[in-house]
């Protein structure tokens, strides 16, 4: 099963958007560097700045993945991956830095039957049955 972790590239095609709330004195500045031509957009700035901060804090961010033993990247769950889990009687701890997949084929009672919890620091994705009934499994 470890066969189907990926790392993600900095760049992917698929992002999360997140909101913030910023001060206008803040915001100005920004637009003043944009308008300067330091960057494209707003946007270029703060996944810049997000960038930059996760760079500086990187030491800090695999210390803690090895500490919490999390996947760190793309981790797919497929349903021969879940079958085999459960012929094995195992349950799984889900626990992903990045994107976690679960696989559309899964029914939820192969879900509940393999899955004991779901910690996900990026996005899960999943069928909205898959993700309701797995609901007080996910952290």
């Amino acid at each position: 099963m470890k066969d189907n972790v990926h790392k993600l590239r900095d760049k992917g095609g698929e992002s999360e958007k997140i909101t913030i709330n910023l001060g206008y004195v803040d915001l100005g500045r920004i637009d003043l560097l944009v308008q300067e031509g330091f960057y494209s957009n707003r946007t270029d700035f703060i996944r810049t700045a997000i960038r930059n901060q996760l760079a500086a804090e990187a030491e800090a961010v695999k210390q803690s993945i090895v500490r919490h033993t999390l996947e760190l990247g793309l981790r797919d769950y497929s349903r021969a991956d879940l079958e085999s889990v459960k012929a094995a009687g195992e349950r799984l701890h889900i626990k992903v830095v990045g994107l976690a997949r679960i696989a559309p084929d899964v029914t939820p009672e192969l879900a509940l039957a393999t899955i004991e919890s779901i910690t996900v620091l990026g996005a899960l994705q999943a069928s909205t049955e898959l993700k309701s009934a797995l609901a007080e499994r996910i952290r």
